[in-house]
């Protein structure tokens, strides 16, 4: 008797589980493509290219120097006096010395603007991921997923939200 009780209670709990997931409603946004393709974000990445413009420029401007004078002290190295060349090599040093420490500091400055940046956009669309679960009654939205069926993919709708946000 306590058996069958306990499978007619199993029974009903694994109904009523299936009812309820039946009855919810899931969606999932594709955080990356987000970050890529919504307009905060590509306006976030244009204002990052045109701050950091002047400071990349001169990086490869020094950067064609260091190539420039490694190629003319290993082309004429041989044939200078040892001073020549001990300078030349000097000022070789210091220049790739210069260029590796502007090269850290640019990458530092690089990453802890963007840092910024994509965290201004991030807020904004989870703000608009959940007025979206909010307005159309999603139970649960997911931001990463190894798979999630295009039926249950909200993206382009947050992609809109944000765009028309401005």
């Amino acid at each position: 008797m306590k058996v069958s009780t306990l499978s007619l209670v199993g029974a009903a709990l694994i109904g009523l589980s299936q009812a309820a997931v039946a009855d919810t409603k899931i969606g999932f946004v594709n955080s990356d493509r987000v970050m890529r393709e919504a307009a905060p974000a590509v306006r976030a990445q244009q204002r990052l290219e045109k701050e950091f413009e002047k400071r990349d420029q001169e990086l490869q401007r020094m950067a064609r120097d260091l190539k420039a004078m490694q190629d003319e002290l290993e082309r004429d190295g041989a044939t200078m006096n040892e001073n020549d060349r001990r300078n030349k090599e000097r000022a070789l040093n210091d220049l790739n010395r210069d260029f590796q420490r502007k090269q850290r500091e640019f990458r530092e400055d690089l990453n802890q603007r963007r840092n910024e940046e994509l965290a201004s956009v991030l807020d904004k669309a989870n703000r608009s991921v959940k007025d979206i679960a909010e307005k159309e009654n999603f139970d649960i939205i997911f931001q990463e997923a190894v798979y999630a069926n295009p039926r249950i993919d909200i993206t382009d709708k947050v992609i809109k939200a944000l765009s028309d946000a401005k």
